[in-house]
């Protein structure tokens, strides 16, 4: 409970370096800090102060103590009250608040209603609009918050030339060696995969999945699973879909280098519909594993065709369910072009702007610097587009 008015003066002027705050939870082993680990240090230091408020628990990972150095301050804030949060932001002079977070399980969204800093900017977790006027932008791409959807977004569009993802080019797939019968795989048979949460699956494209299955004799679904009930539902679902349960296959959690490197054990990656692969598409896409996604109308939904797009892939994108069906059946017959796309991948994971992490860091300052030369005119927010 607020007790008594803050007052947050922001002052439109600034000398030295923009000063950037990243608000998060998840300042540890979670797939937030997977994708984001390196751009805190990628971070042009002559140009930008970067401080991080934390206020989710310390895991003692190797994730948070990385984040923690290559920041300019780190702030565990996690005993704070929400306003003893946010003055200490205001007090640090943030001049662009970074939330990591929307309106997901854990978020302090109270400390960006008090609107500790200027220019205040959803990114990365939440992928749609916040419906909030404490929030200035939100920060996209063509594909996910093409310019003719800002109408849908209380936010001021922000878009990124590339992927809005940010991708660590620097994940470590372990080199023990995996097999397929470790994890109860067929040794001789397709394997289709989708390693998203099982709450992404919905009927539309589960029923799809199975027709997959049918027109590919011996192939096997390998989904990621933490809940037994799930499994048992998905299979009941199967099996009424004509196609036995014992065809789903499930993995469960493993440290990280070791998910990636059980990725080389499937054959191809079928996403979600309505909420793609996010960091498990760019997990699956580094490990060397394509992904099919037919995108939708809305950002969760577009996120595949951004990662594909961004890695040079277009031609994995389909129009409508029906050709995504057709080209997985069509890949799983037809291993010459399967490895051709595999091949590509493999040479465009390194070339290409995805898992460019230093690229993407200076597209990500560009929006910065742009939010603040607009505040600092005495603007409004608008909708900014970053070019390469």
């Amino acid at each position: 409970m607020i007790t008594k008015p803050l007052n947050f003066n922001h002052s439109r002027t600034r000398s030295g370096r923009l000063k950037i705050g990243y608000l998060c939870h998840d300042f540890r082993n979670h797939p937030t800090s997977h994708l984001m680990q390196s751009v805190f240090g990628l971070h042009d230091r002559n140009n930008f102060e970067i401080i991080a408020y934390s206020y989710g628990p310390d895991d003692g990972s190797e994730y948070r103590h990385r984040i923690a150095n290559d920041c300019d301050r780190f702030y565990d804030v996690a005993t704070l009250s929400i306003t003893e949060s946010a003055q200490r932001i205001f007090n640090d002079g943030v001049h662009i608040l970074v939330d990591l977070m929307g309106y997901i399980d854990k978020a302090r969204t109270q400390i960006l209603a008090l609107k500790p800093a200027p220019i205040q900017v959803n990114y990365l977790v939440y992928p749609g609009t916040m419906g909030a006027d404490f929030i200035d932008y939100i920060i996209g791409d063509a594909i996910v918050t093409p310019p003719e959807s800002a109408d849908d977004f209380t936010e001021k569009l922000v878009i990124l030339p590339d992927s809005y993802q940010a991708n660590d080019y620097q994940q470590i797939i372990s080199s023990k060696p995996v097999t397929r019968s470790h994890y109860g795989l067929p040794e001789s048979g397709f394997v289709f995969c989708c390693f998203n949460h099982t709450y992404k699956i919905e009927p539309q494209i589960f029923t799809v999945w199975m027709e997959i299955l049918a027109n590919v004799p011996g192939s096997v679904l390998w989904l990621f699973s933490r809940v037994a009930e799930a499994e048992a539902n998905l299979r009941r679902e199967a099996k009424a879909r004509g196609i036995e349960g014992d065809r789903l296959i499930f993995a469960h959690l493993e440290p990280k280098s070791e998910h990636l490197a059980r990725h080389q054990l499937a054959d191809l990656f079928l996403d979600t519909l309505y909420y793609n692969a996010h960091t498990t598409g760019s997990d699956a896409l580094w490990a060397g594993l394509p992904i099919i996604t037919c995108p939708g109308a809305t950002f969760p939904s577009r996120v595949g065709a951004s990662l594909l797009t961004a890695i040079g892939l277009p031609e994995l994108i389909t129009k409508n369910l029906e050709e995504y069906k057709n080209l997985a059946i069509n890949l799983a017959k037809s291993p010459d072009k399967l490895h051709k796309i595999k091949q590509k991948l493999a040479q465009n994971r390194l070339t290409y702007p995805l898992f460019d992490t230093l690229h993407f860091t200076r597209n990500l300052e560009k929006a910065y610097r742009t939010m603040w030369d607009i505040y600092a005119a005495g603007k409004s927010p608008e909708m900014i587009r970053i070019a390469n």
